[in-house]
């Protein structure tokens, strides 16, 4: 009998658990993941809407009679792109990608397209994995972003190699949007790794922009390499969001609702410090800039605001329930809300009319800042016990002699301390990892 009369009251607490899960999801704003963090500079984002278009350029045929030209143009010269990849060439093993040699801004670019969703090969790449699949450097990785990555460096090495080694003071820069992004920020990480085969280039000269980037590596990862990968997240895009694994996102592509409605669920309920020790769990890769438009109970488009940092918890956790989650991983509306953020900065440069000296002033004031921040990144990390997790003084990139102590007088690396170089182990060698990764995906094994 108490236990018929105890009842209601079970009922009655179950129900208002679940009113105020409900309440608190329907009240959560993207605006609250980055809402402690720095406002970026145009300098530092000037890069991001010019990258945008070389993307897009990507998806068309012949650049020359653009189709899907954006109203402010490709500001892409013909004549300086020098390879360009579609899916005959690539054979499935990556999405298609251009190389571009961008004298203006003194950039070698590699860019790679977003998912094709009528084309098997890109589904191939995505299904390509399993939760603590594949391991790599210390963390683990997205198993089939991964093989593509290495696939794109292999198959350009020889061509990048030659850029690096002409043009000396330009940046060697890899960017993609979606999957593109996965591969971009899994080649950078490759391309550090094996600079040696870039012609020795510097760590400080290479740099990845990822666009809406999928989950593609876990968190010390995603931490350690934050001084080169830079990842764009416009609002509520959802993939950056979720920690559904990639694979079973597409699996489920026909009610995608219902899976980011479970999973925001399922997330809710699990402590962010058990997530944080998970060593497979996978993250968005490297520095976050999140572009800001919409508030809360207000209707339309606002002027975007641009906030960046390096976190490490609280890093794009939760699911928003919204109905622009699936737009906003659009790249042409990322591609017209950044421009739209750096004409908000460049007018407000402007204004205050600071002077040259000043701007280069503060220019250096922001290598500076970022290089802090990225420090206190990695020993956050490891105060909050991240797997396999360095602190600033066992992996430093920002230090001038730190970089030039990695090469030895005969210009040979020396390898930097990592997870998978504790112990005995060695490095393992560019031919090594190609075999690994490649030989038997091309067996068929």
């Amino acid at each position: 009998m108490s236990l018929l009369c105890g009842l209601p009251l079970l009922e009655c607490v179950y129900c208002l658990a679940c009113t105020r899960w409900v309440w608190k999801r329907c009240l959560y704003t993207a605006g609250h993941d980055s809402e402690n963090w720095g406002v970026a500079t145009a300098e530092e984002f000037e890069p991001v809407p010019r990258l945008c278009r070389y993307i897009l350029a990507v998806y068309e045929d012949d650049l020359r009679h653009p189709v899907w030209e954006p109203p402010s143009g490709y500001g892409i010269d013909p004549d300086w792109l020098l390879i360009r990849r579609d899916y005959g060439d690539t054979l499935g093993h990556a999405p298609p990608y251009i190389l571009y040699l961008d004298h203006n801004h003194a950039d070698i670019v590699l860019a790679i397209r977003g998912l094709n969703l009528g084309k098997e090969s890109d589904y191939a790449v995505l299904l390509d994995n399993r939760l603590g699949k594949r391991k790599f450097d210390g963390g683990y990785v997205h198993n089939g972003l991964l093989k593509a990555a290495v696939w794109v460096l292999e198959k350009e090495c020889d061509a990048l190699r030659e850029l690096v080694e002409r043009h000396p003071n330009y940046s060697l820069t890899f960017t993609g949007h979606s999957l593109g992004s996965g591969v971009a920020a899994l080649l950078t990480i490759v391309a550090v790794q094996n600079h040696d085969r870039l012609g020795n280039i510097d760590r400080r000269r290479i740099r990845c922009y990822a666009f809406a980037p999928a989950r593609c590596m876990s968190l010390n990862l995603a931490v350690r390499y934050a001084d080169v990968i830079n990842s764009i997240v416009l609002q509520d895009d959802f993939l950056p969001r979720t920690a559904t694994p990639l694979e079973d996102i597409f699996k489920s592509v026909f009610c995608l609702p219902c899976l980011l409605c479970l999973r925001c669920m399922r997330d809710t309920f699990i402590p962010e410090g058990k997530l944080l020790k998970d060593p497979r769990r996978l993250y968005a890769p490297g520095r976050l800039y999140h572009i800001v438009e919409r508030k809360l109970c207000r209707c339309g488009r606002f002027p975007p605001v641009v906030k960046t940092a390096v976190p490490v918890d609280g890093r794009f956790e939760h699911v928003v329930l919204s109905c622009n989650a699936t737009s906003d991983h659009a790249i042409i509306w990322i591609e017209r809300e950044a421009q739209r953020a750096l004409e908000i900065m460049l007018e407000k440069d402007e204004v205050t009319e600071i002077p040259a000296k000043q701007k280069m002033e503060r220019q250096g004031s922001l290598v500076r800042d970022h290089s802090q921040e990225y420090k206190a990144a990695l020993q956050r990390a490891v105060t909050l016990s991240v797997p396999h997790a360095y602190s600033p003084s066992e992996y430093g990139t920002f230090s001038v002699n730190e970089d030039e102590s990695e090469h030895s007088d005969d210009g040979s690396s020396r390898e930097r301390p990592s997870a998978s170089s504790k112990g005995n182990r060695t490095k393992e060698s560019w031919d090594e990892l190609v075999k690994r990764l490649l030989d038997k995906n091309d067996s068929g094994e």
